[in-house]
């Protein structure tokens, strides 16, 4: 089966096809791991996993979703990220990090939100401060910093969130960013945010070291981003990443979306195809025989496995037709021959 097959990725060999996407947790302290996540990511290990992302990880601190969402934002971080890394790696999955900032989807109540634009998300939230040049160039350093300890921390790959309604997501869609300035208007000055943190990111990272972007293909509203204008969007920066994580929507709460198994592959199969980059699917994908559709049928490079891993973190051992084996201490839980074959 493809799902079990090898994948290449800048210097990164993952193991199988399998990802484990960026999914908040809000179990952090100060924007320090837990022992929390210690487990969680230890159990995505165990379930053999190629690929774990941790969650959205916040640049600053307003950059944060939640107040309990991670942060890399000072050096005292390093050490529990460093935790997660070891404990990932040392049960046989790749691990990277998702680096990102909130913008005006900041709900942390003592914090100001920032945004290209002073306009709110909805009505339960603040009123961001729109930004300026300044407030951009120290959220570009924050990005460079933080990729700086995600490297100290020994993680193999960054992802920067561009999707779900976030900082860059404000910045690339025309209903969130109605600045006249270099950074609005045209999709050449909406670009421009993603381009420069992007260029200061990969000013610090070793070569061929995997950094990748998330994005969400449409935003589900008339005058937003829909496949097209995220096609153009991403030919405008496809040379400096190694993949595109394919998400949709979260910027706008108009936004009506309609929710079936796989309900996003086909914004990656587009991506993939017009855009001649790298791509991983992500949506209401539960079954191994879906991941192993899309692989053959050259939909996605790359397969994400969301909420089903939180119900259950051993789903592709107990689907992979024996072609994929648990840690030997697991054996007999996916093997009812295994204590008679022992006694032998």
């Amino acid at each position: 089966m493809k799902t079990f097959s090898e994948y290449k990725i800048g210097n990164l060999v993952l193991k199988n096809r399998v990802v484990m996407p960026p999914m908040c947790m809000n179990m952090a302290e100060d924007g320090h791991p837990t022992d929390f996540h210690f487990i969680h990511y230890g159990n995505a290990a165990l379930g053999e996993i190629g690929l774990i992302i941790v969650e959205a990880t916040g640049v600053t601190p307003e950059g944060r979703i939640l107040e309990r969402d991670l942060g890399i934002w000072r050096d005292d971080q390093i050490e529990g990220h460093r935790k997660i890394v070891e404990l990932s790696k040392k049960y046989g999955s790749s691990i990277g990090i998702q680096l990102g900032h909130a913008g005006r989807k900041c709900g942390i109540e003592s914090l100001t939100p920032l945004a290209p634009t002073e306009e709110r998300f909805s009505e339960s939230y603040a009123v961001p401060k729109e930004m300026t040049r300044e407030d951009i160039e120290g959220i570009k350093r924050a990005f460079k910093d933080a990729a700086v300890r995600s490297l100290e921390a020994g993680y193999e790959l960054i992802e920067l969130h561009g999707a779900h309604g976030y900082l860059i997501h404000q910045f690339l869609s025309p209903l969130s960013n109605k600045r006249t300035d270099e950074y609005g208007g045209s999709r050449e000055n909406r670009v421009r945010f993603l381009r420069e943190v992007t260029e200061e990111v990969k000013s610090v990272l070793p070569k061929d070291f995997p950094l990748i972007l998330r994005v969400s293909a449409s935003d589900y509203v008339e005058g937003g981003i829909d496949i097209e204008e995220m096609v153009e969007i991403i030919n405008l920066v496809r040379e400096d990443f190694d993949m595109i994580h394919v998400s949709s929507g979260g910027l706008d709460v108009r936004q009506e979306i309609g929710l079936y198994p796989g309900y996003q592959v086909k914004f990656s199969e587009t991506i993939r195809n017009r855009c001649q980059i790298p791509t991983i699917t992500v949506g209401l994908i539960t079954e191994i025989s879906q991941v192993e559709e899309i692989l053959q049928n050259e939909r996605a490079d790359l397969v994400a496995l969301g909420r089903v891993l939180l119900r259950d973190p051993f789903v592709i051992i107990k689907q992979g037709h024996g072609l994929i084996s648990p840690l030997f201490a697991y054996k007999r839980g996916f093997d009812s021959g295994w204590m008679e074959r022992r006694r032998k």
